[in-house]
């Protein structure tokens, strides 16, 4: 069998800088009317100029949970993306969708249309993968502008406006709470997100066949320890954690007691023989960091912090 190849670092955008059109798209679930203006607000108080996509507040007419029919999603990506008076597309929210709509995106129009800042979590971790494997595009694990915590915590706004407008500043990452689990130091690329939808992307068109030499960054909502064992231990038997270099642990929000949490990521982590930090403030966290996917880093437990070699954008 031949090996899987080790994750290298992938293509940066470009920054963006006031006066830039961003588009707003809805790959998964509906998106409260009143939230995208407040976030469409909060964009254009940083000089950028947001840009709605025809079908971010469709709802599918009899899957509720779905912003729209699939191939209008993907066409909004697509369409968005294509844009060439577009500079990035941020998503509106997660939930559940992505991973329906992300083999009709046009990837080919992905690929010639060159690397733009995509920003998006929870669910969109489908989407990260895609552009990685299918495009070789870095992205940005980051707040969406319909998230409740992006709308009401100043330092998960800063830390997106800091990373898209001012990259060079913001190349050490980790909230106070960040410890290590297990102690070390490592290099590698990053890769990573909602831990559930890595280990459902497993065998499929836009999943990645190994994080051998990836530093994976790992967070989820509303998984019980028990799923969250079971998660991860299909990671481990599947071989998909093999060669990893580290891991960066972000929130666990609705998981259960962090102590049971926790004894389980170090039970199914700790054997892998790298550092791990946890509680680094990203994901669905009362703060959520904005993370460079895609992007050479070292991860030091003993400073708990994860340092960019490289800003996350040009």
């Amino acid at each position: 069998m031949t090996a899987p190849v080790p994750v290298t670092a992938l293509a940066r955008p470009a920054r963006l800088r006031a006066g830039d059109r961003v588009a707003v798209v809805a790959p998964s679930g509906p998106v409260p009317e009143e939230r995208l203006r407040a976030g469409l607000a909060v964009l254009r108080g940083w000089g950028l100029e947001p840009v709605v996509a025809p079908h971010v507040l469709d709802t599918h007419p009899a899957l509720g949970y779905l912003a729209g029919a699939d191939r209008d999603r993907a066409r909004d990506l697509t369409e968005a993306y294509g844009d060439p008076s577009v500079a990035g597309v941020i998503c509106a929210r997660g939930g559940y969708g992505a991973q329906r709509m992300a083999d009709l995106v046009d990837w080919r129009a992905i690929r010639e249309a060159g690397p733009k800042v995509f920003v998006g979590y929870s669910d969109v971790t489908a989407l990260h993968e895609a552009f990685a494997v299918r495009a070789g595009f870095a992205t940005l694990h980051g707040p969406m502008v319909a998230a409740a915590t992006f709308l009401r915590d100043p330092r998960t706004q800063e830390s997106l406006r800091a990373t898209l407008l001012e990259p060079e500043t913001v190349r050490v990452l980790g909230l106070r709470t960040a410890r290590a689990l297990v102690p070390g130091r490592a290099r590698g690329v990053t890769l990573g997100g909602c831990v559930s939808v890595l280990a459902a992307g497993l065998g499929t068109p836009g999943g990645r066949a190994s994080a051998r030499g990836g530093l994976l960054l790992l967070e989820d909502i509303g998984e019980e320890p028990y799923r969250l064992d079971r998660i991860l231990t299909q990671l481990l038997r599947s071989g998909w954690l093999d060669g990893v270099t580290g891991v960066g642990l972000g929130s666990w929000e609705e998981c259960g007691p962090y102590e049971q949490v926790r004894a389980v990521l170090a039970d199914r982590l700790g054997g892998l023989g790298v550092p791990v930090v946890e509680e680094m403030g990203f994901g669905h966290s009362g703060t959520a960091l904005t993370v460079p996917l895609g992007v050479p880093a070292v991860l030091d437990a003993e400073a708990a912090t994860l340092t960019l070699d490289v800003p996350a954008l040009l």
